[in-house]
This record gives C-alpha cells, sequence and structure tokens, in this order.
C-alpha cells in the first residue's frame, strides 16, 4: 500500500531517515523547479539543478536528526537548505569573479573607481550568506538602500552583477529595450549612491 504525503511529512517531523528519502523522492521535481528557478543564467553554465538537488538530499540526511520543524513545512526547509547551496556556490564559482571585474569594468566599460567599487560591493552583499548577522555594516546598508528602488531595478541589477547577463538579454527578460536598460542600469547605481548620502568621489568610505 502506497504511502500517503501526509504520512511521509509525519514521517520527517519524526526525524526518520526513511521517511526523509521517500520525501525527497516525493518533492524532487518540485524542488528542481524551485533550483532551477534560483540559479540564474551565470550559475546554470557552471552547474546542473540536480548537483544542487543532490547537496541538499546529503545535507538533509545529516542535519535531520536536530531539526526542530516547529510550525515549518519540510518542503520549505528542504528550500531553504537549497537556498544555502545556491548561495554558497554563487560566492564560490561566480562572486568572486564578478568582484573581480567590478573593480575593472562599470556598466558601459568606464574606469568610474568610485562606481566599480558599488558594483563590487553590490555583488558581495547579493551573494554572501542570507542569514543578517552574517553580514558586515556595509552589506546591510547596502541592502537597507536597495529596498528604496523600484523592484524593476532591482530586478535589473541582480541579473546584470549576480547572474552577469548583458542588458541585451536583460532587456529581452524585462521586456524593455536594451537602451532603456542600460539607462536604468545607470539610474539604479547613481540612486543607490544618493541613498546611501555617499559622493561619487567617497564610495570608499561606504
Amino acid at each position: 500500500m502506497a504511502v500517503s504525503e501526509e504520512q511521509l511529512v509525519a514521517q520527517v517531523r519524526a526525524h526518520e531517515t526513511p521517511g526523509l528519502t521517500d520525501y525527497l523522492m516525493l518533492k524532487r521535481l518540485p524542488l528542481l523547479a524551485f533550483i532551477e528557478r534560483r540559479l540564474g543564467a551565470a550559475l546554470r553554465r557552471k552547474l546542473e539543478p540536480d548537483d544542487i538537488f543532490q547537496e541538499v538530499s546529503a545535507e538533509a540526511v545529516r542535519s535531520l536528526p536536530q531539526i526542530d520543524f516547529g510550525e515549518r513545512d519540510p518542503f520549505s526547509w528542504l528550500c531553504q537548505l537549497a537556498e544555502r547551496r545556491i548561495i554558497d556556490a554563487h560566492r564560490r564559482l561566480i562572486s568572486s569573479q564578478k568582484r573581480s571585474a567590478g573593480r575593472e569594468v562599470a556598466i558601459h566599460g568606464d574606469a568610474d573607481t568610485s562606481r566599480a567599487g558599488l558594483i563590487n560591493l553590490l555583488v558581495a552583499s547579493m551573494t554572501t550568506a542570507s542569514q543578517a548577522v552574517s553580514r558586515d555594516e556595509k552589506q546591510l546598508r547596502l541592502l537597507n538602500a536597495m529596498t528604496g528602488l523600484p523592484s524593476e531595478q532591482q530586478e535589473a541589477l541582480r541579473l546584470r552583477y549576480v547572474d552577469g547577463l548583458p542588458s541585451r538579454e536583460i532587456a529581452e527578460k524585462l521586456g524593455k529595450s536594451d537602451g532603456s536598460v542600460r539607462v536604468m542600469l545607470t539610474r539604479a547605481l547613481a540612486k543607490l549612491q544618493e541613498i546611501l548620502g555617499v559622493s561619487p568621489t567617497g564610495m570608499e568610505s561606504l
């Protein structure tokens, strides 16, 4: 007789490893879909969603005896584990490259060192571990400033500097022209400087 999802959830909450294994198989496709949405284009070129799924499965089995679910659904726990693994992968495979690129090239290829410094900090802020306690003061200030931007500008910044997409591809995703995306990115970076209260020549003191 097949075990229902509710029964598997109960087994997972009871810290039963066989139940977790079956639950992982049951939720494999939804979890892969979640991972696929979170990976981003740049990381997808280096990792398959199934790589993250395998890491999540192993981590879930290891941490099951200690986890306190409380009111949390086991699937949300798996998604949280996946999010952490993706962040780790970004930090390991992407962010160091983006930070180096940020020091050298601003959005239009200019040599504005203050703009490059902001980009460097922006990438670090968006790709380090999600817990606020793990962030330094500069990253927290920048993330707070990000909330003052329209959601479309936030998405454009993420696509450009975290996923590494060119403005042409960002334009396709957002349904805009290449030129308008370039203007949007430039204005978003300028707005961050304004929100942070930092002059173009004082970016190092963020």
